[in-house]
């Protein structure tokens, strides 16, 4: 999808709209998920949503600008390897965008209905793609940097948006994602099942 948006929507959702939907948030899967859209950005401003995408350690998602991308987070202004790849709940987006055809306006490039909270995804958890966990056709990693959005976010999807997903209820759930880095490269479609595995999960994991 690299033509331009539907328009924006004649109001955005308030947030008083969005915490009624809450229920449905908190119902999003915790162990097992799904790949609901996978989205690149070839350039400032545009999104290509892809049938299939190819993850790589090196650049993330390939012919993704997050390689090209300067990062107020480290040293030497240089793309941080921990934020590699954008990844945001479809729910939430969902309700946000209002029409389907904006979600990929949030500037995320992995869309999954399972429930990214800090609680059920520590950092260091591992999330999975394709239907066999113990051969997975590519692995990403949850990292410690936080996702919190920008100007962008609220010009798109509104204030109140916003305030929702980085406020008290919505930050601790990651409403507006997390960030993750490349493990393992190889495909990744929509449709995909996503498996869960946690540090405490790993072979050797506890004492």
């Amino acid at each position: 999808m690299t033509d331009a948006p539907p328009a924006a929507p004649t109001r955005h959702r308030t947030e008083a709209e969005l915490h009624a939907h809450l229920p449905e948030l908190l119902a999003a899967p915790t162990d097992v998920g799904t790949v609901e859209l996978v989205v690149r950005r070839p350039a400032i401003g545009e999104r290509e949503v892809l049938e299939v995408g190819e993850l790589d350690p090196a650049v993330g998602l390939v012919g993704d600008t997050w390689s090209q991308r300067s990062s107020k987070r480290t040293a030497d202004g240089s793309p941080h390897p921990d934020m590699q790849l954008n990844v945001m709940g479809a729910r939430i987006v969902g309700l946000v965008a209002a029409d389907p055809q904006r979600r990929a306006l949030a500037g995320d490039q992995l869309y999954l209905d399972l429930d990214l909270s800090h609680a059920n995804l520590p950092a260091g958890t591992r999330l999975l793609f394709g239907d066999d966990p113990e051969a997975p056709a590519s692995v990403i990693e949850v990292t410690e940097q936080p996702h919190t959005g920008c100007a962008k976010f609220v010009e798109r999807f509104g204030a109140d948006a916003m305030r929702f997903v980085n406020g008290e209820v919505g930050r601790p759930l990651r409403l507006r994602g997390l960030n993750a880095r490349v493990v393992q490269a190889g495909p990744v479609r929509a449709g995909d099942r996503v498996t869960v595995r946690r540090p405490a999960d790993e072979p050797g994991a506890g004492g």
